[in-house]
């Protein structure tokens, strides 16, 4: 197929499903042509997409091999870069395919336990540290990309040109006596970095994009269906839709027919399905149907490519609620999402609604919340950010929330009151090591309390601190349902 064609009649999305196609178990990139006096760090800083396996160097042929973790991120690379042209110092670069290989195994094993990327962070450097000592010391472990040196804060950053390596420094670093009471961890891949102004859009559109590409991929055409305009589809990307790691999950959950509901069993009696909620993460959540009396719960993920993940991590790390470990399976394969619920999610729908503006807490108590949104559905849970003056209803199902945020505006005494879709806390990524934990149960929440289910993790309050960012939105704001909110 003709990239640059795809590329300029159907969109972004298009182009790196079509090359997700042709790419069954490729996941290593060639590019060749290389000026000789071009360093990889030069290389690297054209690559935006990642995170990146290993990056192999051949000065002698003039090239390199760069492997990312999957073959859709490789596809989305491969075609940018080719509709692109790939330039390096003035000298067009030729991109073409590596031998398809696995990802090893104990590289697999580190991204599971401990988020291993190839970016070592390292804390509490003293001052006189400097970036040449630090890839003079930390080069005996392999080849570098690029040091930086944050010198306020005093911390720094070590890309080495593959994740094993960065493995080998994290286990190393903290056993040897000049490293004592320094931080050694990961950091994030530099090729996988979305600017900050770009980060929310990326974050409301990516469960959006993976809905609709896989409803078409799944809608029993066979493989991947002739594609049709989809003007509307990358609203808020832009020029820069190709360069998003969306894209490449997109087309990653378009080559494959995935199951999106994952079965989860050996529930403690006492379990909630707020508890549920609670330990589950990695992706947004079409619905989660709990049935107390045998014990078992079915939860079903917008995005196949989300559900797979979870299924993955729960079954190799294990899930843990109550003191008791969860049996991880398949449910019944529940199919596409409905085309009606696929555009809903293409407009930023989740089972979380938002209610801005409430002033006055005793009037919208939890029992009140709970009662009135309890016409729609069955509500999970009920919190509030009182400092924010607002609050979140969590349904245990997408549609529910839907008719919840149509119905409840013409509710007189809502009128004033900003009603929106919030984000689901489930699509928080999963934490290191074994999933899930002990309720959290307790009373009531007192005015200026946390209100029940808000988590802090490490300390981190859940209420905003404008010197702490992730991912583009405060710290902490996205935890156990306390989400800003998108627009419904």
């Amino acid at each position: 197929m003709n990239m640059a064609a795809a590329q300029g009649t159907y969109g972004a999305v298009a182009a790196a499903a079509a090359a997700a196609a042709g790419n069954q178990t490729g996941r290593t990139v060639y590019i060749g042509n290389l000026p000789g006096e071009a360093s990889v760090d030069e290389l690297l800083n054209l690559v935006h997409f990642g995170p990146l396996e290993s990056v192999r160097v051949l000065p002698e042929k003039s090239c390199v091999f760069i492997s990312f973790l999957d073959g859709a991120t490789a596809a989305a690379f491969h075609a940018d870069a080719t509709v692109k042209k790939l330039t390096l110092r003035g000298q067009e670069l030729k991109i073409g395919w590596g031998k398809a290989s696995p990802v090893p195994s104990q590289v697999m094993l580190s991204i599971s336990q401990s988020n291993a990327s190839r970016n070592v962070y390292l804390g509490g450097l003293d001052e006189s540290t400097t970036e040449e000592m630090l890839r003079d010391d930390l080069g005996r472990f392999g080849l570098i990309d690029q040091v930086k040196i944050v010198r306020d804060k005093n911390i720094g950053f070590v890309h080495f040109l593959s994740i094993s390596v960065a493995t080998k420094v994290v286990a190393t670093l903290p056993t040897e006596p000049a490293w004592a009471g320094k931080r050694v961890n990961y950091g994030k891949d530099r090729c996988a970095y979305v600017p900050k102004a770009q980060q929310q859009q990326q974050q409301q559109h990516q469960h959006q994009q993976n809905s609709l590409v896989v409803a078409q991929a799944q809608a029993g055409m066979g493989g991947f269906p002739p594609f049709t305009p989809m003007a509307g589809a990358g609203a808020g990307f832009g020029d820069h839709s190709p360069t998003s790691p969306a894209f490449a999950m997109a087309a990653a959950a378009a080559g494959q027919h995935l199951n999106r509901t994952v079965y989860l069993g050996n529930i403690h009696p006492e379990t909630s399905t707020e508890d549920l909620c609670n330990a589950v993460r990695g992706g947004v959540l079409q619905s989660v149907r709990y049935i107390q009396d045998k014990h078992i719960a079915f939860v079903t993920f917008v995005d196949p490519a989300a559900a797979f993940t979870f299924f993955q991590v729960a079954t190799y790390q294990g899930l843990t609620l109550n003191n008791r470990r969860l049996k991880v399976g398949w449910g019944k394969n529940s199919g596409p999402l409905s085309p009606a619920l696929a555009l809903a999610v293409h407009s930023g729908a989740t089972r979380n609604v938002y209610i801005g503006n409430v002033e006055d807490f005793e009037m919208f108590n939890e029992e009140r919340l709970k009662r009135d949104f309890g016409e729609y559905g069955d509500v999970e849970l009920v919190n509030f950010l009182k400092e924010k003056n607002c609050a979140f209803v969590n349904f245990t199902n997408i549609s529910n929330a839907i008719k919840a945020i149509d119905g409840i505006k013409s509710k007189p005494e809502y009128t004033n009151l900003r009603i929106a879709h919030g984000k689901d806390r489930c699509a928080n990524p999963p934490r290191s090591g074994v999933q899930g934990g002990a309720s959290r149960r307790g009373p009531a929440s007192s005015p200026g309390a946390l209100a029940d289910g808000v988590e802090i993790e490490d300390g981190v309050s859940p209420l905003p601190d404008d010197q702490f960012e992730v991912n583009g939105l405060p710290d902490g704001l996205e935890e156990e349902g306390l989400a800003a909110p998108t627009e419904a």
